[in-house]
């Protein structure tokens, strides 16, 4: 006989959670492969078999005394969360009815050596009233494989245990409790589950057995009976057998020792370091900090880590959007190491930087972003994470952590990829516009002169004058390509640096022209002259080691960014990424929904300590802004409300809003902070660069033209120099092709060629016309460089006796 199916079929259509994490956790051994979020007091997502794999939505407690009321632990009850082991993600959770009757204690980890979660509870009843008359059932929606749909489930019993299994695709999931489950349902959510159940008369009147492709609920009795303790557990595997074995494995063990030996575990990433005095909390964020960054990678396919274990307003979002931050961001990933090599880990730095040489492509091109097994998935191209990696192998190198790691191969496609395809970046690192950003050309810079450190171990040197030939060549023209001089936002400061000068990719002639272009901005923000959009991406400048602190457009940038995104907050100053910024939520307080308003990052405010740091300032102040930005579980957030108090939709001047929470960028940013507080020098910087741009103000002589990025014009006392992605030979005339010369190019070392014209003597007013042979076969047309002197005062940082 077939046993029956629950009714309603096939549920609500399906939704997500909240993003606002209070806790993330996770084993860290790596043989235990599954993680796990904390929100408003209960579990939500539970990850299996990678961290950007989710299975359920969320599981809590529903209480009642089966007469008069039913509460629903993460609506009904106040939490509070404790960390009982500092450096350790181990959760103890307190909610506490209003009216203080009862309360429930929580303890939450995940098994040391199997994809199982615990949580070991006890119920505490403060009212004599209620004593024998409280009935706690656990309630789990599962998302097997990230959705709600077609999920089915069935009430079993294996082991002698009453169990309920759930299962879609190849996932399995048992869900289970020490004592066994007295009563179980399984239903379809909206109609048949066990909310729906309780909720009508506070009696469980169904025990329905089984419910099959649907958005379903499992509901379980818990057994007080024998006292007032108990574990829930909620196992994983491929099969049925698999999942419950694990499941009864991990209860077997008694609870006490498993989380003595979790927390062991989590002990062992501790390095040691003393940052009490660097911090205003005693160290307790930045010790939260290293487990939230480490709990984001995987541990099948070691050394990807993902953005946030978290989904962006997600309690608006259906199945099909999940948004980007379970996948590994090139940019985020760097950051997150580097912050983790700060701290004194060598291992976990070297491991990413191995995995992003196996997801890097033939021409050095890194993804947008892409799966934890490195399988690209937006397909843009951002010039910052494809020269993220050189600064990682560059610092790796220089924390003598590379041990039989070979970078090269990594770090040259990614320079030859820079040099053959910059400097307009298809998209800025926020995702949004193409053209010349600050923060990109610092990235870029710095990852050239680092690429050409390691030739110059390599003894090649041809590729390093290549490579710090390329890096001189953009800075010098840094304030012409991305500063305007009809600043308009604040008066006194027009010359100052602007968010980004658009240009598209995909037209290679070279004119940015900061002044007059127009930018039309992402998720609404409008139509505006580009100079009048402003933001804090040049103080990468300063922080890679590219310009100097006291750079005069350095500093009146900073006023003008100061009078336009900067916010005061309870908590410290905030800034928001540029003004008109369209990502963040709306005015009334409702969610982001591809419009909205975008708040203040905290990222932002650790940016801005950084450069206090370089030039020669204490950031504690923004260290304290940071910690105080941390919600009451340590989650630092992507973004906070920086407008008035609106109490109706949870949004508090300074807390967090409905992005994504944690954040590892937002934590990574403080851990770095703290670091190079300690050290009194801004971690990240490329000492090599701040040695020859800022100390020794290196400019250049040479102008670089690249079919990608077709000049116009050198100025007088220039040599051109052509860079082409094969061997070719140039053709080349200076007196309208009445005669001509020929030039073969030269190998670089780097998978790209390079000729230079002798341009130097030419006069103001004349030119260079030029047609370029590649293989069998001439490009598509002659090329024309006028020699025409630049009016921007950039041109000043050129030296010539450099």
């Amino acid at each position: 006989m077939s046993t029956p199916n629950a009714f309603g079929e096939p549920g609500v259509p399906p939704r997500w959670t909240s993003s606002a994490k209070e806790g993330i956790g996770t084993a860290y051994q790596s043989s235990s492969t599954l993680w796990f979020t904390l929100s408003h007091g209960i579990v939500n997502e539970i990850y299996f078999p990678h961290v950007d794999s989710p299975n359920t939505r969320d599981l809590q407690f529903l209480i009642t005394d089966g007469e008069t009321f039913c509460h629903e632990e993460k609506r009904d009850l106040s939490h509070q969360l404790e960390y009982p082991e500092p450096g350790s993600l181990l959760y103890r959770i307190t909610s506490t009815d209003a009216g203080g009757r009862y309360r429930l204690i929580k303890e939450i980890i995940g098994d040391p050596h199997a994809p199982v979660l615990l949580m070991n509870c006890k119920l505490e009843i403060m009212d004599e009233a209620l004593c024998g008359k409280l009935h706690l059932y656990a309630l789990l929606a599962p998302h097997i494989k990230g959705t709600g749909k077609d999920n089915s489930a069935w009430c079993c019993n294996l082991a002698g245990r009453k169990f309920i299994e759930a299962q879609r695709v190849d996932i399995d999931m048992s869900f289970g409790c020490l004592p066994s489950f007295k009563r179980r349902s399984v239903g379809y959510v909206g109609t048949s589950d066990g909310w729906q159940d309780l909720m009508d008369n506070f009696q469980m009147d169904w025990e329905l057995p089984q419910a099959e492709n649907g958005n379903i609920a499992l509901m379980g009795e818990v057994d007080l009976t024998e006292g007032d303790e108990f574990t829930i557990g909620v196992a994983f595997g491929h099969t049925p057998q698999s999942a419950c074995a694990h499941l009864v494995q991990s209860l077997a063990i008694p609870f006490p020792a498993q989380r003595k030996k979790y927390v062991e575990q989590w002990k062992r990433a501790d390095t040691g370091l003393d940052p009490r005095d660097q911090t205003t909390d005693g160290g307790s964020l930045l010790r939260l900090s290293q487990c939230i960054l480490l709990a984001h990678e995987d541990k099948i396919f070691q050394g990807s880590f993902v953005a946030s274990l978290s989904i962006p307003w997600g309690e608006t979002k259906d199945d099909s959007d999940r948004g980007g931050y379970h996948l590994v961001w090139t940019r985020d990933m760097v950051q997150t190491v580097t912050s983790l090599l700060a701290c004194g880990h060598r291992e976990t730095p070297l491991r990413a930087l191995a995995w992003l040489a196996c997801v890097q492509s033939e021409d050095g091109c890194l993804p947008q972003n892409s799966s934890i097994g490195g399988k690209a998935h937006w397909r843009g191209v951002q010039l910052d994470q494809v020269a993220a990696p050189i600064l990682l192998a560059w610092r790796v190198r220089r924390a003598d952590a590379m041990r039989g790691f070979d970078p090269w191969t990594l770090v040259s496609r990614a320079a030859c990829y820079l040099i053959l395809n910059g400097p307009v970046t298809s998209q800025d690192r926020w995702e949004e516009q193409s053209g010349y950003s600050p923060s990109t050309l610092a990235f870029i810079i710095g990852g050239l002169v680092c690429a050409a450190d390691f030739a110059k171990d390599r003894n090649d040197d041809i590729a390093a004058r290549i490579l710090l030939d390329h890096a001189d060549w953009l800075s010098s023209h840094l304030e012409e390509w991305t500063a305007t001089t009809r600043g308009q936002q604040l008066e006194g400061k027009p010359r100052h640096y602007i968010r980004i000068t658009p240009a598209d990719p995909e037209d290679p002639i070279a004119s940015p022209d900061a002044d007059q272009a127009m930018i039309e901005l992402a998720n609404g923000g409008g139509h505006h002259p580009a100079r009048d959009i402003v933001g804090g991406d040049f103080l990468h400048l300063v922080r890679l080691g590219i310009r100097a602190a006291d750079d005069p457009v350095i500093v009146d940038s900073l006023a003008v960014i100061d009078h336009v995104i900067k916010r005061e907050l309870p908590q410290g100053p905030g800034w928001r990424r540029y003004n008109f910024d369209g990502y963040g939520q709306k005015d009334d307080g409702s969610a982001y929904d591809g419009t909205g308003v975008g708040r203040c990052w905290p990222i932002l405010t650790g940016e801005r300590g950084h450069y206090e740091l370089a030039a020669g300032n204490d950031p504690l102040p923004f260290i304290e802004t940071l910690e105080k930005f941390a919600n009451a579980g340590g989650m630092l957030p992507e973004q906070v409300w920086d407008a008035d108090d609106l109490p109706h939709a949870s949004m508090h001047r300074g807390g967090p809003t409905g992005a994504a929470m944690p954040l590892c960028w937002s934590h990574a940013e403080y851990l770095s902070l703290v670091h190079s507080r300690k050290n009194g020098v801004v971690f990240d910087r490329i000492e090599p660069a701040f040695q020859r741009y800022v100390k020794n103000k290196i400019g250049s002589q040479i102008e670089v033209w690249t079919l990608a990025h077709r000049l116009q014009r050198i100025s007088p006392g220039k040599t051109l120099r052509i860079v082409t992605d094969h061997p070719a030979k140039i053709q080349w005339s200076t007196n309208d092709w009445i005669s001509a010369d020929y030039l073969e190019t030269t190998d670089t070392g780097l998978g790209c060629w390079f000729a230079d014209l002798p341009t130097s003597e030419l006069s103001e007013g004349s030119s260079v016309s030029f047609a370029i042979l590649l293989s069998d076969h001439w490009e598509e047309t002659d090329f024309e460089v006028a020699i025409q002197r630049s009016e921007s005062a950039s041109e000043n940082r050129s030296d010539p006796s450099s």
